[in-house]
């Protein structure tokens, strides 16, 4: 049943026959569509509608990326000077349907770039940022924001509990969990909190078993899995195992040789048909260096160069009958949307 009233969506038509015009919108309308008038906004910008979409097959996967954004002038002088060899960020859309790109606007905050290194999740078709380092003094930053792709807009959310940076994250099920990392004094954390979007509330959950700094995100089946990281002691070691996080009792269990010693796990940890951990830096030399990767439907977005300085590639992978992926296949990418990407994530809207 709906908890939002359903009349006059289209005048002379029934209900009904309303609605499922207003469901095939593909999402690029919705923020022409919902100034058409306040019913149109209300049901357009509600859960319940999103939820509709979802189940009659009227949404679809987009990459987000948090890419360096070509050189412009700064848009507030009082932001300050920024180094040419400092690049700023932005938040690049990718929809391989149409293969097409577009930039989100940006963070009313940091109009001049993204704070640095912050990390992107998905949450009931709405796009989250947080944490990071502020873009001109590079110290963390709490700060959490939630963009709606119905309006177009950015809103702020709670702050994150403490400052930590290179943390893992994941979402599921309308929150973001976020875990391992380190804080502003350079010490590895095994801390984990939940991040409710609908309630914009922080809780603290049960710590993990050992510290995880530079560790990645991943959700697997009915799990947050925190893959690798080092402990404060151990510096730059990467070590070989994962803890998963169960969302129905809370508890983590350890996943001993989920991960290859020594390897750096960020941004490039995919999941196979097995279950298993897989590396995209692994997948072709063309990606082996600066490795990020952002599944999309039955498809993998793959950024990466073959060495140090060599220009990025933009690849799509797609998965091949018996759960094998298939080669890299170059895409075409403006010139606009060819810089660098740090991470991403993939939205559903």
């Amino acid at each position: 049943m709906w908890n939002l009233k359903l009349t006059q969506l289209l005048p002379g038509l029934p209900e009904e026959l309303g609605l499922e015009c207003l469901t095939r919108l593909p999402y690029s309308a919705h923020p022409v569509a919902s100034q058409v008038c306040r019913p149109w906004r209300t049901l357009l910008e509600s859960q319940q509608f999103y939820h509709h979409r979802k189940k009659n097959g009227h949404t679809h996967k987009v990459a987000c990326l948090v890419q360096a954004l070509p050189h412009e002038p700064l848009v507030s002088e009082s932001d300050g000077p920024k180094s040419n060899d400092s690049p700023s960020y932005g938040i690049a859309v990718f929809d391989p349907v149409s293969c097409s790109w577009q930039r989100v606007d940006p963070v009313p905050k940091y109009p001049n770039g993204l704070p640095l290194f912050c990390q992107l999740a998905s949450c009931e078709g709405k796009l989250v940022a947080m944490g990071g380092w502020d873009p001109v003094s590079y110290d963390p930053v709490t700060d959490v924001f939630v963009y709606d792709f119905t309006n177009s807009q950015w809103r702020k959310g709670n702050d994150m509990p403490s400052k930590r940076s290179f943390f893992a994250i994941g979402s599921y099920s309308g929150r973001v969990y976020v875990a391992g990392g380190h804080d502003e004094n350079k010490n590895a954390l095994k801390s984990a909190w939940v991040y409710d979007l609908r309630l914009d509330e922080w809780t603290e959950l049960t710590q993990m078993s050992q510290e995880r700094d530079e560790c990645q995100g991943v959700v697997i089946g009915d799990e947050f899995w925190v893959v690798s990281g080092y402990g404060t002691e151990s510096q730059g070691v990467f070590e070989g195992g994962a803890e998963a996080l169960e969302f129905g009792s809370g508890r983590w269990r350890l996943v001993d040789g989920a991960w290859e010693v020594g390897q750096c796990p960020r941004q490039c940890v995919g999941v196979g048909i097995d279950g298993k951990l897989t590396s995209w830096s692994e997948l072709d030399s063309a990606v082996r260096v600066g490795t990020c990767g952002v599944t999309v439907g039955d498809g993998t977005l793959v950024m990466g160069s073959e060495y140090q300085g060599a220009k990025q590639g933009f690849y799509m992978v797609e998965e091949m009958k018996g759960g094998q992926n298939g080669k890299l296949e170059k895409i075409s990418v403006p010139d606009e949307f060819s810089g660098f990407v740090q991470s991403g994530c993939c939205v559903e809207i």
